[in-house]
């Protein structure tokens, strides 16, 4: 028995699903156009490596990976251009990457110059940067904050060579690879060298960059081949299910929030459909299965939702911790009961064994998980700050302390602990390396704990099933959809989409469009519903990415319009938020929410 179980008595042991969900939005200017920002090859060269990295040094380590198929469709993408460039010198879709390429030489305006400053100056700095002390010089030289309107470089910028910028731009990706590929030797002699990089160098990382973005897809399908993780999809473009369904789920926990002013979504509940049936065909394409769980965007249910997924086949979902509260509540009342059906009072904490089980809705197929949001919100935002061994320690110790709490019946339950696989990893030291090893390898070898995947608990049944005669409609954020509506910004963004769909439908009813221009413009579409353009408006977010997302949606609408063959409304020139204009904006307040 290891360390960290040492204080468990011999009790069969709790089963344990760790989902690590993938997803970044569609970032391209339409459907063949630039990408306008770069965080799917980023976070694939930097996350989705060093995650699947992890998994392979721990075959014993059993993980659910959720991918959004628009996610898998860019990663492909990227792969393949790259490959182009090497192969015949094929200009890519990203600025970034033919300036690293040398495919588009250094510009000479000093705005242009400017935005390359403030591209490679989006990292964390404490864990990307400061760690790489070259890097960080040539950063700053201008201590540059224009973005913020304290701008310096106006006095030095054009005063700068081109290799100072080929440097920096050189130095920002390798700040960006995983942990893994910094240890590749071809990584080593790029930061032994430290300056000065030359076209062979440049190129030799450009390599390395596509030769990981074109290895992900297959590495974890590998690993779902030998059985060591289960993989699920988010429907197809991210939407949010529920809200294309009806604006009204909104209500049951957000009665006193604004509604947009159209009265719902048009066709919503098809267009669900299409999302969740487009993600299988994707997943089909990518890795030759039909996934058995879908993860629908942001954890987002309700009971329109999970009658779609039990019409699909599909045996398991899950949510965040907040609607199990919410739902467990209103099935015991509709029972007559004040409070839980067996007595619990569940703002106890030690009387939370009830949301350590899946439950079915009405005698449905389909079971429900229920994050603990405790635990998920430790590794997205405390254990970072921690030494890997006492963070383990401490999660181990938590988990020992629900096992104890279930006494002889612990293996009858399942903890789930779900958050995104990229975004908190950028916090911890070495990317998550040492706190993942620690975890994987602890996990793997406990007599306290079983790892497992939803479709394994589903399958065999050891778990006891719940049964609620209620959904209230949440997500995993706070358990509403206030991240996406019930506010002047988001409300009307979704009233500008509203009339881009009613747009759609006539075009589409008027047969003006051939075939392949209806498949371009429903797929422009998909991209539209998108639940992460109304994830960014709102005065809570920092400026500057809700200026990048708040002009990439109204982009994507002006596109669709185009590819209508309708002239879009003026409105869309107009931008939809400003965000936080404060210095004090958290840096990951817009990646993340914390729920505990």
């Amino acid at each position: 028995m290891s360390r960290e179980d040492s204080h468990l008595t011999d009790q069969p042991k709790l089963n344990l699903v760790i989902c690590w969900h993938m997803h970044q939005p569609y970032y391209r200017d339409g459907l063949n156009g630039e990408f306008v920002l770069p965080w799917v090859y980023l976070h694939a060269i930097k996350d989705y490596d060093d995650m699947v990295a992890h998994l392979e040094r721990y075959p014993k380590m059993k993980v659910v990976v959720n991918f959004a198929p628009v996610l898998l469709e860019q990663i492909d993408e990227y792969a393949r251009q790259i490959d182009a460039f090497i192969d015949t010198g094929t200009a890519m879709s990203d600025s970034m990457l033919n300036l690293l390429a040398g495919v588009t030489p250094v510009p000479d305006t000093s705005m242009e110059r400017k935005d390359i400053l403030l591209n490679c100056s989006r990292a964390h700095a404490a864990r990307m940067i400061e760690p790489f002390p070259v890097f960080k010089n040539l950063l700053n030289i201008c201590e540059c904050q224009h973005e913020k309107g304290t701008c310096r470089c106006d006095l030095i910028i054009d005063y700068l060579s081109q290799q100072f910028f080929l440097d920096l731009i050189t130095w920002y990706h390798i700040a960006w690879m995983s942990h893994s590929l910094k240890q590749s030797e071809v990584i080593q002699q790029l930061i032994k060298k430290g300056g000065k990089f030359n076209q062979q160098d440049r190129r030799t990382l450009v390599q390395t960059i596509g030769k990981s973005l074109a290895g992900i897809i297959p590495r974890y399908k590998a690993l779902s081949e030998s059985g060591q993780i289960e993989l699920s999809m988010t429907p197809y473009g991210h939407p949010m299910i529920p809200l294309l369904n009806s604006f009204e789920n909104m209500l049951p926990i957000q009665p006193n929030d604004p509604l947009p002013i159209h009265p719902g979504y048009p066709g919503g509940r098809e267009r669900s459909v299409w999302h969740l049936q487009k993600g299988l065909q994707l997943f089909d394409h990518y890795f030759g299965i039909r996934p058995k769980g879908v993860w629908l965007s942001e954890g987002g249910v309700s009971e329109d939702a999970l009658e779609l997924l039990d019409e699909m086949d599909i045996k398991w979902t899950a949510t965040g911790e907040q609607v199990w509260y919410n739902s467990y509540r209103a099935t015991a009342l509709a029972k007559n009961s004040q409070s839980s059906d067996d007595g619990h009072d569940l703002s106890v904490p030690e009387n939370r064994d009830a949301l350590f089980i899946p439950y079915r809705l009405n005698n449905g197929s389909t079971k429900m998980f229920f994050r603990d949001d405790g635990l998920s919100d430790l590794i997205g935002f405390q254990y970072s700050n921690w030494h890997a061994d006492d963070a383990v320690a401490n999660f181990v110790n938590h988990l020992g302390n629900i096992r104890t709490a279930l006494n002889d019946s612990a293996d009858q339950y399942v903890v789930s602990v779900i958050l995104d696989g990229e975004n908190a990893w950028e916090y911890y030291p070495e990317n998550g390396r040492y706190f993942l090893d620690k975890l994987y390898k602890t996990l793997s070898e406990s007599d306290a704990i079983s790892v497992q995947t939803f479709a394994e608990i589903s399958e065999a049944e050891c778990c006891q099933v719940g049964e609620l005669s209620t959904l209230i409609p949440g997500s995993w954020v706070y358990g509403s959809f206030s991240t996406w509506i019930g506010s002047e910004d988001k409300n009307h963004a979704w009233d500008l989409l509203v009339q881009a769909k009613q747009q759609w439908d006539e075009v589409v009813a008027s047969k003006q469009l051939n075939d392949a221009e209806l498949a371009a413009a429903t797929k422009q579409l998909a991209i539209c519903e998108g639940s992460d353009w109304f994830w960014w408006f709102g005065n809570y977010n920092p400026s500057n990415s809700v200026s990048d997302f708040d002009k990439l949606y109204r982009h994507q609408l002006i596109t669709l319009y185009q590819l209508l063959k309708v002239e879009p409304p003026a409105l869309l020139q107009q931008p939809i938020s400003q965000g936080d204009l404060s210095e004090s904006a958290s840096e990951n307040s817009g990646t993340m929410r914390k729920n505990s």
